[in-house]
């Protein structure tokens, strides 16, 4: 007689991926567009465009997953940095991205 052995039953629970929320403002009071890119985006400027408050800062939230991501913002056609941002990386441009951590 054969003994069967047991197996065990693999979960099929998936886990949901952690996102963090990150926050993104410039103050630009007489801009007419501000858009924030980065390599969470693509760098596709159109994909996080920032809403006006009425004092003239610019922001939005995106759910981003932990990590480092490097990120610029877009003003009225001309990129620009994060006056708030502690941390940059040289680009292949010439100039600086902004870094944010997210843990």
């Amino acid at each position: 007689m054969a003994l069967k052995k047991k197996t065990a039953k693999k979960s099929t629970t998936v886990k949901k991926p952690r996102y963090k929320r990150a926050s993104f403002s410039f103050m630009a009071p007489e801009a007419q567009s501000v858009l924030v890119a980065g390599d969470f985006n693509s760098w596709d400027p159109q994909a996080h465009p920032l809403k006006k408050t009425s004092d003239g800062l610019w922001k939005v939230n995106i759910n981003l997953s932990p990590g480092t991501y490097e990120y610029r913002f877009l003003v009225d056609g001309e990129w620009r940095n994060d006056p708030q941002c502690a941390s940059y990386v040289a680009n292949p441009f010439g100039e600086d991205n902004c870094v944010i951590t997210l843990g």
